[in-house]
Formats: structure tokens, C-alpha cells, sequence
């Protein structure tokens, strides 16, 4: 198989790289849908606003869950695709304002936007263009109009925003003034980032199973856009710096909650399966935990998301050696130790400011007590972060060793982890 990268690398900017040291974040989907049990998207089955009633709804805690999981940001579903709006849109009916709680007064978006900014959390609102319940949706230019009228109304009250989340599910087809729209939003919101439509700043890695795809490059020309379909939709600009996100349920087939699927939540060691092919490969993970019908997340997903933060802090808390420790070469950075030690991982990240332009490397160990050089993990990308795990092993010397590359690089850090007991 032959693996092909772009060439030159693009370069990122500033904000595209802080984006990438987030790493981490939860996705929140919560809305009417939360509480009419069984409905999937566009199944035309009406959902009244009505139902919609979070007797004991605290964002707080959801933010204190993602920061005890370790997450650096959140992204809460403000409008899905059936339209509703979890704030009172004077845009549409179908809205918090036309429920019971709190009397019609409440907003589940300024309630959630507090809670992040006070708990130190990025903030994060995803917004489907497509609308199953949007009366005009079938006109583009009028729909642009209510797209640009409706989006408005949480990127200007609320704040900074730092990422405006758009989904692509529905949109098969259907022609939006991206231009049109893009402006409007970045007049609002000129540092937010987009995700993956329009003029966006991160793109889905193109799977929803939290398996980044290898190897994963920054630079690219085309987009996966939707789980409906596998066509790329091709970029006008040509090749663009677009780092990856991985977005994944917490449990197996709903992003809402649901009352009948708690045995499907993920365990600590799957979670940090799909942790390692997806930070592990240098993209960022999104984790999806369906607020309960309280307004809460439920108790296992939570404790499954934080076993996930425990088990990485044991694992990665305290390297063996850094980068600061090393001797580096033209070609390669290695460590030597006076004895031996016993390592099972190597992380490496290679420093992207001036782009991406490692394409291949390995790492090597001379045994304890006599040996040459042993390949024991061989790699294409490093990107933002490359972990590297195998069994354990005992070295005198270990070696990161720079294959191929299409330019100068630099490391930001390398270090050597034992993680076994």
C-alpha cells in the first residue's frame, strides 16, 4: 500500500495549533429529542416542545465531569437536526421558549456558556444547517436568510464562542451561500473555529467509531462531510492546513440519551483504545455523554469518562526522560542510560508551526545488556502527537530515529513511559 502525503505542508496558524493542544473535549446532545425515546434522525416522527422539561438541569456538573475527565472543551448540540432550539429563538416556534420549563423563560445555551467560562472550558455550540422542521429549508436563498437570522442569535449574546460546530448529516445536496454565511459568522466571532463546512479550521476524521485514520495529515485537499455518504467534498482553495477531530458516543448507537441502552456505555479500556487512535495518531477527540432526562449526565458515563482520566494520568503522569534529557542529531534523537530501564511507550510530537514535515520515522532500542540497534515501532506522521506503545522491553539506549522527511523538523517533546506495573 502506498501512502502519499501533501507536499509542501501548509501551515497552520496560531489558532489552529492552540486548537490542537485541547486534545480532548465532550460533545453534549441534549434537546427535545432527550426526552422522545426512540426517535432517530429525519424519521418525520413530530416531537412536541412541550416534552421538553430538565426538572434538575445543571450544567455545572457537566462541566466539572469534562474537567475531571481532563478535557479542555465542550461542545453542546444548540440546534440538532430536528430544529429545536435550545435557547428562545424568536426564529421558530419549536423552541425552550414554547416548553414548560422554567415557564417558557429558561436557556439551556446561556446556562451551559456560564458554566463552561466558570469551570475554565472552551466553549463549543454545534448548529446543523440541515433543519427537518424548518418550514423554508426547501428555499436556499430564504433558508440563508434564517440560517444567518438564527445563528446569530448565539454567536453574539453569549460572548466568545470558540467553535462553531457544523454537522453535515442532511445537507446532501443542498446549496447553502457559504461565502454568504462564513462572513457573517466571522464578523461575529472573528477568532471562532469552524468545524468541517464553509470555511472550516478542523475537519472530521470521516468514521464516528473514535478511529483516526493512518497516517493522519494535516495538510489536505478534500473533506468527508457526512455519514450519509462516502463522496469527498472537494476544497476550492486546494490544499489547506485541517487538523482532525474524532467525534464518538459514549455509548453504542445514541447520541441522545436513552433509557435502554446504559449496558452498551463504554468501559475505561475501550475508551482508552479509541484515546490512543485518535490523540495517538495526532487527532483531537470528542466524546459524547447524552445528558439524562434530569438535565444531568448519568452516573456511569461519567465515572467511565473520569476511570479514563485516571487511567492516562497513572500512565503518562511521569516519563522516564523528555526531550531535555536527549542528544539530537541531524537524523535523530536518542537517550543513554548509565544502566538499563524498562520502557513500554514512546510519545513523540513534532513541532508544527512551520508545518508538518515528518513523514516517517521509527524508534529503536539496544537491549540490556548487548545489542544493535531493534526497530520496535515504525511510524509515518508524528503530527501534533504520535503515541507509541509495545511490549515491555529492557534498553541501555532507545533512538527516535527521523526516516524520511520533506524538509527541516523539530521536536516539541519526546518521552519514554513505563506503564506497566
Amino acid at each position: 500500500m502506498t501512502y502519499t502525503s501533501p507536499v509542501p505542508t501548509a501551515i497552520p496558524t496560531v489558532r489552529q495549533l492552540e486548537y490542537q493542544d485541547w486534545e480532548f473535549g465532550i460533545f453534549v446532545h441534549f434537546g427535545v429529542r432527550t426526552f422522545n425515546e426512540g426517535h432517530r434522525d429525519w424519521d418525520g416522527k413530530p416531537m412536541d416542545a412541550k416534552t421538553f422539561n430538565p426538572s434538575e438541569l445543571d450544567c455545572d456538573q457537566w462541566a466539572r465531569t469534562a474537567v475531571d475527565a481532563g478535557a479542555k472543551y465542550m461542545v453542546l448540540t444548540a440546534k440538532h437536526h430536528d430544529g429545536f432550539a435550545n435557547w428562545p429563538s424568536k426564529y421558530t416556534d419549536f423552541s425552550v421558549a414554547r416548553s414548560p420549563w422554567r415557564n417558557g423563560k429558561g436557556d439551556v445555551v446561556r446556562d451551559y456558556v456560564d458554566a463552561c467560562r466558570r469551570h475554565g472550558l472552551k466553549v463549543g455550540l454545534y448548529y446543523s444547517p440541515a433543519d427537518a422542521s424548518g418550514s423554508n429549508y426547501a428555499d436556499p436563498k430564504a433558508y440563508d436568510d434564517y440560517f444567518i437570522g438564527q445563528i446569530s442569535e448565539i454567536l453574539e449574546p453569549y460572548g466568545k464562542i470558540d467553535i462553531l460546530w457544523f454537522d453535515g448529516c442532511g445537507s446532501e445536496g443542498h446549496n447553502y451561500d457559504w461565502p454568504r454565511i462564513t462572513s457573517a459568522i466571522r464578523q461575529m466571532q472573528p477568532e471562532i473555529l469552524i468545524f468541517n463546512m464553509g470555511d472550516p479550521n478542523f475537519r472530521w476524521i470521516g468514521n464516528e467509531a473514535g478511529i483516526g485514520p493512518w497516517p493522519l495529515w494535516n495538510t489536505v485537499d478534500s473533506l468527508d462531510f457526512s455519514v450519509n455518504t462516502t463522496e469527498k467534498e472537494k476544497l476550492a482553495s486546494g490544499p489547506i492546513w485541517l487538523s482532525a477531530e474524532s467525534d464518538c458516543m459514549m455509548r453504542d448507537v445514541n447520541w441522545f440519551y436513552s433509557d435502554q441502552d446504559e449496558h452498551t456505555v463504554k468501559t475505561v479500556s475501550e475508551l482508552l483504545g479509541i484515546y490512543y487512535r485518535t490523540v495517538g495518531r495526532g487527532a483531537n477527540l470528542l466524546m459524547n455523554i447524552g445528558p439524562d432526562r434530569r438535565g444531568v449526565f448519568p452516573d456511569l458515563d461519567s465515572a467511565r469518562i473520569k476511570g479514563l482520566a485516571a487511567e492516562l494520568r497513572r500512565r503518562f503522569a511521569k516519563p522516564i526522560v523528555t526531550l531535555a534529557d536527549a542528544e539530537v542529531s541531524s537524523d535523530c534523537v536518542s537517550w543513554t542510560f548509565p544502566g538499563t530501564t524498562r520502557l513500554d511507550h514512546v510519545i513523540v510530537q513534532e513541532d508544527l508551526t512551520a508545518g508538518e514535515h515528518i513523514r516517517r520515522f521509527a524508534i529503536e532500542v539496544e537491549g540490556f545488556p548487548h545489542s544493535a540497534p531493534i526497530p520496535v515501532w515504525e511510524g509515518r506522521n508524528v503530527g501534533h502527537k504520535a503515541i507509541c506503545a509495545f511490549p515491555l522491553i529492557r534498553a541501555k539506549k532507545v533512538h527516535v530515529r527521523i526516516l524520511e522527511a520533506d524538509g527541516a523538523w523539530t521536536l516539541r517533546d519526546a518521552a519514554l513511559y513505563q506503564t506497566e506495573e
